[in-house]
C-alpha cells in the first residue's frame, strides 16, 4: 500500500508547462489542490477541489489532515523545502507520507540572472518575517539574495544599507522570473526609487564606503553600537562570554538580567536562527534592548518583564544560559535544572558578593573560573595612560 497521500509541488512562472511529466500527472490527477491565488492561476487548467491557504496560516496542518485519504497536492513557489511551506508541513506530518517535487528556486534563478555562484552567496528570506533580520548580513563585498515580503521591502533594505554606509551597494529586483512577464530593476541603495511588483526577489552586492559601519557576526561589537545606561557587558568581556555560550543554529539562550540586550543580540547574530529570551525587570532597559535588537539585526529577541527566579517558570528549556544580573544560588539551581543536556551556562560577577557565590558554585560543580581584566589607553592630560575597567569574574560550565 502506498502511504504517500500528500504531494508538495514546486511551481514556477511557466506553470504546468515547467513541470516534469511525472509531476504534471500528479497535479492533473489530484482530488484536492491547496495553494495561494497565484498558484491556482498557474495551474488553472486542472480540475480539482481548490482550497486557499487557510487563515491563520497555522491552521494549514489541520486543513491537510482533514483531506487525508484523498490525493492531495500543495502548490508552493520554487523549491518547497527552501524557505517554503514544505519544511513547515514536514515538521507536523510524517515525511514518509509526503512526496516533494522541487522546482528551480528563486535563489537559483536569481543567481543565474546575476551570474553569481550560489555557493558564495548568502540566501535570506524576510517573506512574512521581520525585515530587520537582514541587517546582520550587511558586510563589505557580501552578495545577498533575499526573498522579500512585498513591493516595499527593497526600499526598506535600501534604507538599511544607506544608513550603515553601504549606499553605493548595487541592488537588483527580479520579478516573474521564468515567465513571459519577467522584469528587472537595477539601481543603488542610496538612489533606489523603483516601484516594483509585490512578488519579487532582491539581489544585493554590498559595497562599503570608507566610513561604513563594520558589523561582523563574530561576537565583540563596539560598545558604542548599543544604547545603554552603562551597565551592559562590555566589548571584550562580551566576546569572551558569547564564545563560552557557544551559539549554534536554532539554539535558545536565556539572558538573565539582559539589560541592553548586548549578549543576547550577539548570540543571535552569531548563528543562523539562534533564539534568545531576555529577562529584565526594568522597562527602560527592555526598551533599549528592543531598539538595539532592531538596529543590529536581531528583531526576534524576546523580552520578558519579570524578576528571577519566578520569571524562569514556564519558559522553553534553553540550550545556553547567561546570568549577567540577579545572580543567586536559587537562580542558578532553577536555571541549571532547566538547562538541556550539553547546555552551556556562563555567569559574570563584578561585586565581591557575587564573586563569592561563583566561587562556591565552582567548588561544587566544577567548570572554568577566570578573571577578565581590561585596560584601555586614554588621555592623561597631554599624555596617555592605561585606565582599567572593573575586573569581571566569569564562571562557565557545560551540563553533562
Amino acid at each position: 500500500m502506498n502511504d504517500k497521500w500528500l504531494h508538495i509541488v514546486g511551481i514556477g512562472e511557466d506553470g504546468m508547462g515547467g513541470l516534469t511529466p511525472v509531476t504534471r500527472t500528479v497535479v492533473e490527477t489530484a482530488e484536492v489542490i491547496i495553494g495561494g491565488d497565484r498558484h491556482h492561476q498557474l495551474s488553472e487548467s486542472v480540475t480539482a477541489t481548490r482550497v486557499a491557504w487557510p487563515s491563520p496560516f497555522n491552521a494549514l496542518i489541520e486543513t491537510l489532515e482533514s483531506y487525508r485519504g484523498k490525493r492531495v497536492v500543495v502548490l508552493a513557489t520554487g523549491d518547497p523545502l527552501w524557505f517554503s511551506v514544505g519544511a513547515r508541513i514536514g515538521r507536523s506530518i510524517d515525511p514518509s507520507e509526503i512526496v516533494y517535487h522541487p522546482q528551480l528556486s528563486a535563489f537559483q534563478l536569481t543567481a543565474a540572472r546575476m551570474g553569481w555562484s550560489l555557493a558564495d552567496v548568502e540566501t535570506l528570506t524576510v517573506h512574512g518575517r521581520p525585515v530587520h533580520q537582514m541587517v546582520a548580513f550587511i558586510q563589505p563585498d557580501q552578495r545577498l539574495i533575499i526573498l522579500t515580503t512585498g513591493a516595499e521591502t527593497p526600499a526598506q533594505i535600501a534604507q538599511f544599507l544607506t544608513e550603515r554606509g553601504f549606499g553605493k551597494s548595487q541592488m537588483t529586483v527580479l520579478a516573474s522570473m521564468g515567465g513571459d512577464k519577467e522584469q528587472r530593476f537595477d539601481g543603488t541603495a542610496a538612489d533606489w526609487a523603483h516601484e516594483v511588483p509585490a512578488f519579487n526577489t532582491l539581489a544585493v552586492q554590498c559595497i562599503a564606503a570608507p566610513n561604513a559601519a563594520l558589523l561582523p557576526r563574530v561576537p565583540g561589537l563596539g560598545d558604542d553600537l548599543f544604547q545603554s545606561d552603562g551597565t551592559m557587558t562590555k566589548q571584550e568581556v562580551r566576546a569572551a562570554t558569547v564564545a563560552k555560550l557557544m551559539p549554534m543554529r536554532g539554539a535558545l539562550l536565556w539572558d538573565i538580567g539582559t539589560g541592553s540586550g548586548s549578549v543576547a543580540i550577539e548570540w543571535m547574530r552569531a548563528a543562523r536562527y539562534a533564539r534568545a529570551t531576555g529577562i529584565e525587570p526594568r522597562a527602560d532597559r527592555r526598551a533599549m534592548a528592543a531598539e538595539n535588537a532592531l538596529a543590529l539585526g536581531a528583531p526576534k529577541l524576546e523580552l520578558i518583564d519579570g524578576q528571577v527566579p519566578a520569571a524562569l517558570q514556564g519558559l522553553d528549556a534553553p540550550d545556553a544560559i547567561f546570568i549577567g544580573g540577579g545572580l543567586s544560588e536559587e537562580v542558578f539551581d532553577i536555571a541549571w535544572d532547566k538547562l538541556r543536556p550539553l547546555g552551556r551556562l556562563v555567569a559574570n560577577a563584578v561585586t565581591l558578593e557575587s564573586e563569592a557565590i561563583l566561587i562556591g558554585l565552582h567548588k561544587k560543580y566544577g567548570g572554568d573560573l577566570v578573571k577578565i581584566s581590561v585596560q584601555r589607553a586614554e588621555p592623561v592630560g597631554r599624555l596617555t595612560g592605561w585606565r582599567p575597567s572593573m575586573t569581571v569574574t566569569q564562571w562557565s560550565l557545560v551540563k553533562r
